[in-house]
């Protein structure tokens, strides 16, 4: 497992500050309560949390500062993504995404800002940017100037492991936070969505079975995406979002994630109930960005 080596290279460094001591302690419980809910078996999420983990056991920063700077935002700039996904038909959150762990770099000199404005001319009704660097090469300077360029509601797309990374969104101008319900603990995702509200946040929860829907539904999620990607082998399942599907009650907004090849998937999970596909790699590897996009919505309307 991957808590133990986590207790190395954190817990057991002396000149580590000793909050920052209790947090890794709080990370490693957090990792052993995960793996136990999926029966010990541990996944190519997990090294990528770790990482995250143990960056937040390191960041120094004052948490009250945080606080103080996140809920300073005037949360009337907040551009609304849940109810962006509202309106009739299919909509698309569209992804700026530079590499992928699974296929490397996918654009080569992408600028955000250009890529937020050729999604948006398609009606896109949200976006979303990673601002993962070492695994998915994104930045914060890239929701920073897809937003600045776009007038659409932009989600954050990381690995929210911390109370820290909830109060960073805040700050950096994003409209919505993902919680990803196989990394975290039912006590993370209270604490996290609960701060995501108190900053006029919204949440997507990304779900990968009918277990991790029930868990999010107990704790009040509004907002649920299904990732098709598979945990352990990182290999797109193209028929778990509609399986799991009927276990979302219909006064939630549904999305679904990863594997989107074009209209005709697009349609398929419209025709299932999904309220918005979350759709990256298809687009943004597309020759016109823009009318992919208008692709994808048109396919709703058949569905």
């Amino acid at each position: 497992m991957f808590a133990p080596r986590l207790a190395q290279l954190v817990l057991l460094n002396p000149f580590l500050p000793r909050c920052r001591v209790v947090i890794a302690r709080k990370n490693c419980e957090a990792i052993r309560k995960i793996t136990d809910y999926r029966g010990g078996v541990s996944t190519y999420l997990d090294n990528i949390v770790v990482e995250h983990r143990q960056s937040a056991a390191a960041d120094s920063r004052s948490l009250s500062e945080l606080r103080r700077r996140a809920l300073a935002v005037d949360v009337g700039s907040r551009r609304g993504f849940r109810a962006a996904l509202s309106a009739p038909g299919l909509s698309v959150i569209a992804e700026i995404k530079r590499r992928s762990p699974s296929k490397g770099e996918l654009v080569s000199g992408l600028s955000a800002a250009i890529v937020g404005e050729e999604y948006e001319l398609g009606g896109a009704a949200c976006l979303s940017v990673l601002t993962d660097v070492k695994h998915f090469g994104g930045s914060i300077s890239d929701l920073v100037e897809a937003r600045l360029a776009t007038t659409l509601p932009v989600i954050r797309k990381d690995f929210t492991v911390t109370e820290a990374d909830v109060l960073d969104a805040s700050i950096m101008g994003a409209d919505a936070i993902l919680l990803i319900v196989a990394a975290l603990t039912d006590e993370e995702l209270r604490l996290f969505s609960t701060i995501a509200s108190d900053c006029a946040l919204d949440v997507l929860w990304e779900t990968h079975d009918e277990h991790e829907v029930e868990r999010c539904l107990s704790l009040g999620a509004n907002l649920i995406g299904v990732n098709q990607r598979d945990l352990h082998t990182f290999a797109v399942d193209q028929e778990r979002a509609v399986r799991v599907a009927a276990s979302i009650p219909t006064n939630v907004i549904r999305v679904a994630e990863s594997g989107v090849r074009g209209p005709h998937d697009a349609g398929v999970l419209a025709a299932a109930g999904y309220d918005a596909v979350l759709v990256g790699e298809s687009i943004v590897t597309s020759g016109n960005r823009s009318e992919a996009v208008r692709a994808l919505i048109a396919s709703g309307r058949t569905a």
